[in-house]
């Protein structure tokens, strides 16, 4: 295997959870395991092939495992592993600056609706 170059560390950590989706789905999934319809309801404007997509991405990254439940009809739900958990203060993190940017830009009078603050 080739050696792999990074000139800063954010690059390898971008690598595992950069895109639209990811840090987002990682946020939802933070809070609690889920199904993949209770992502699609939380996260509105992804499609279903893209959040397909994304959760093998970061199954493959041993940052989320999904969990099969032997019934009738399958269930399949996604969590955090230990290692995906490790991500949590960066993620919470990302929140709160957004939280705060959403505040800032409405005191310059922005019209911006926020449905959910972070609660971690």
């Amino acid at each position: 295997m080739p050696t792999k170059t990074y000139q800063i560390g954010v690059e390898a950590t971008m690598e595992v959870i950069g895109g639209k989706w990811k840090s987002i789905i990682l946020c939802h999934l933070r809070q609690k395991a889920m199904r993949t319809s209770e992502l699609e309801r939380a996260i509105p404007q992804i499609s279903q092939k893209m959040l397909v997509q994304q959760l093998r991405e970061l199954e493959a990254a041993n940052i989320v495992t999904r969990h099969v439940y032997q019934q009738v009809p399958p269930r399949v739900d996604y969590s955090l592993t230990d290692y995906g958990h490790s991500l949590s203060g960066v993620l919470h993190d990302l929140c709160v600056w957004g939280e705060e940017n959403i505040d800032r830009r409405r005191e310059q009078g922005e019209a911006i609706t926020l449905l959910h603050r972070d609660d971690l």
